[in-house]
Formats: structure tokens, sequence, C-alpha cells
């Protein structure tokens, strides 16, 4: 099997790598962080100019891309660099939720995802739900001519820059049940619709989100009346492949960061690389760096297979990248000493994106477990 990128893959990795390095400088990302919105307008604007947005969308969907390999070619770039826009939340849940079930008008909405025009947020996960999808308790009441939404999601990544919100809500059984989940469209400024930011610790912002009495049309729901969990979790197995790819990039920036500092830190009249105990650590590095990289084509390679296969092998990828990802930035961080722990340095974010990324979606205890149920 050819594991080299596509011509298409191999021009958009240049440019999104080109345009990062020439704009998205620790300086830059800081501001953004420290900004009220945690991301920057003018970044998403040209991001999508580039096509990047387009990539993570099929050509039926009106993007270019789409595949596992689109999604990661993508997300390493942004690991890369420590993008913290939420194309994660936009593109690959919220506008990729809407483009599996949306109908004809609700398709109109990705074509304004990949122009860049419109921010999504998936609001999914509840309190006690831990990382279990079927965990759904926000209710769904049928009245004249519409429903009534009432619940609570917790930490709805992007949900005040979202102009729309997809939520998920049960019209039948209990919580814990796959059957009876349904999606539907809210407008962030509805009536009922209760939202309270706060920051994330590795960039970007979340919130609280408290539905209470909300009414919407029938149209505001998403495919059939509670058959939405399918849909869900392979979206959410595809943003698991994305972050995945993410730590990936984000782990290569920490071990060349690291490699750099220890070519240059003199200590007794010579670089401290020289040195045969660190030289064996970077050499650990990057083995676990290939085997993450394999792990990630491997997941990405099974993103469109059968249901039981790509969760399988994106549990595997999961599990190996947390476990890899936290070795990376402990060590690059120990390598470094006390200077990998100011804000003003590269490492300091990365490697908070790093550990951050083990901990949605499942971290390496919960993907471990599901390997080991899928694998029964």
């Amino acid at each position: 099997m050819n594991f080299e990128l596509t011509e298409t893959r191999q021009m958009l990795q240049d440019s999104l790598r080109r345009f990062l390095s020439d704009r998205y400088t620790t300086e830059v990302r800081n501001k953004i962080i420290d900004s009220d919105a945690g991301l920057s307008t003018e970044i998403w604007d040209q991001l999508a100019e580039l096509g990047v947005i387009g990539a993570l969308f099929t050509e039926e969907q009106g993007g270019f891309g789409g595949a596992g390999f689109d999604v990661t070619t993508v997300f390493e770039e942004l690991g890369r660099a420590g993008v913290v826009e939420p194309l994660l939340d936009t593109a690959i849940l919220g506008g990729g939720l809407i483009a599996a079930l949306g109908d004809a008008d609700q398709q109109s909405l990705v074509e304004r995802v990949i122009a860049g025009d419109l921010h999504l947020a998936f609001a999914h996960s509840e309190p006690g739900g831990r990382y279990d999808l079927n965990h759904v308790a926000t209710s769904v009441t049928a009245e004249d001519g519409g429903v009534t939404l009432t619940g609570r999601k917790a930490v709805v990544a992007n949900a005040e820059a979202a102009e729309i919100l997809v939520v998920s809500a049960r019209e039948s059984g209990e919580a814990g049940d796959e059957d009876g989940i349904s999606l539907f469209l809210v407008p962030r400024d509805a009536a009922g619709v209760s939202v309270r930011g706060y920051p994330l610790l590795a960039g970007g912002r979340a919130a609280e989100v408290d539905l209470d009495q909300v009414s919407l049309p029938e149209s505001a729901r998403l495919g059939a009346p509670g058959a939405a969990y399918s849909a869900i979790a392979e979206r959410v197995s595809a943003a698991s492949v994305a972050l995945a790819a993410e730590a990936l990039g984000a782990m290569e920036t920490a071990t060349e960061l690291t490699r750099g500092y220890l070519l240059t830190r003199q200590q007794f009249g010579r670089p401290i690389g020289t040195f045969q105990v660190l030289q064996h650590r970077m050499a650990d590095l990057w083995i676990e760096l290939e085997q993450a990289r394999s792990a990630v084509i491997n997941a990405a390679g099974h993103l469109e297979g059968d249901a039981r296969m790509r969760d399988l092998n994106v549990a595997a990828a999961r599990n190996l990248i947390g476990r890899a990802g936290r070795l990376v930035a402990e060590d690059t961080i120990q390598m470094h000493g006390g200077i990998a722990m100011t804000q003003e340095y590269e490492l300091a974010h990365i490697a908070k994106r790093i550990v951050m990324s083990d901990h949605r979606f499942g971290d390496t205890d919960h993907h471990l477990e599901q390997f080991i149920a899928l694998s029964a």
C-alpha cells in the first residue's frame, strides 16, 4: 500500500504549512488565546480562502476531500502549528452532521461553513455522561407544529462563537439507549438558550449550555426522528482521528524544538545534545513518533470502513497516541528545563495541546476498554 500523499493533499499540506509558519507565531497565538473570542476571525477567513475547510468535505457536499487522509493532512498541520481555531467543532462535527443528515435546505448551511461564514458547535456531552455517546437525557416534547427541548449540555466547544448549535436530544427510550436520539439545529440566540462560556486550558473556549423549554419548528430536526446515533458515532470517530493527527503534529513540533535546544544549549563547554543519556531519550521519542504516525495512518485508512473495524482502529490509535503523547510532552519539557514552562516559549502551549487532546472523546483508559470490547 502506498502511504504517500496524493498530489492534491501534498499541495494542501505545503500551502497550509507555509501559511501557518508565516502567520501563526507564538505571539499571535497567545494574543488569540487571551482574547474574549478565543479565535481569530482573520485567520479563520484566510483558512477558508486557502480551501482548508473545503478539504474536510466531499465533492458531493461542496468540498474537495472529506476522506480520512484529507482529515489527517489538515489536522497534522494544525497540530504542528498549535492552531486553536475551532475547525474540528465547526467542520468535522457540526458541519459533518448537517452534511450527513440534513435536507436540501439544511445542506445550504454546509456551503456557508466551507466559505468560512458560519460557525457551529456540537452540543452533545452532558453532566455525568463522561465519554458515553449514548448518554443523552435532554428531552424532546412534541407540540403543535414543532418541538420543545429541555436539558443541559456540558463543555460545548465553540458555543459562544457559533451561530447555530447542533443539539442532541432524546425522543424515546432511556439515557444510555442508542435508539431514540435525535439532532436539532438550535440558534444560539433562541429563547430559552443560556450559554455560560469559559476559556479552555489548551486554547479556545467552551460553554455550559442550558436549554429551558426551547421551542423549535419541526424543520429544525436533522434526519429521521430518534435515528441520529450512528451519524453521531461516525462523526465522533472522524473527530477522534483528527485529534490523533493533531496530537501527532504537536508531538513533531515538541520533538523538533527539543532537538534544536539540545544542539544549542551548552554545558561543560559543549552542546548538551552530545551527552549520551539525552541522545538515548531523543531516540526513544523518535521511535514513539513513528509508532504514532503508523497508528494515525491506520485509523485514517479505516475511517470509511464498517463501524466495528472503524471504531476498533480508532480506539487503538487514540490509546497509542495518548500514551506516546504524554511521554513526548513530559520528556521534552524535562529536557528543556525551566524555559519550557514559560508561556512565551512555543513548547509550553504545544505540550498542553498534546496532553489535553487525550481528554476529549475518551482518554487512553477509555479507548483501551473500547478496544478490548470490540476485539472480543
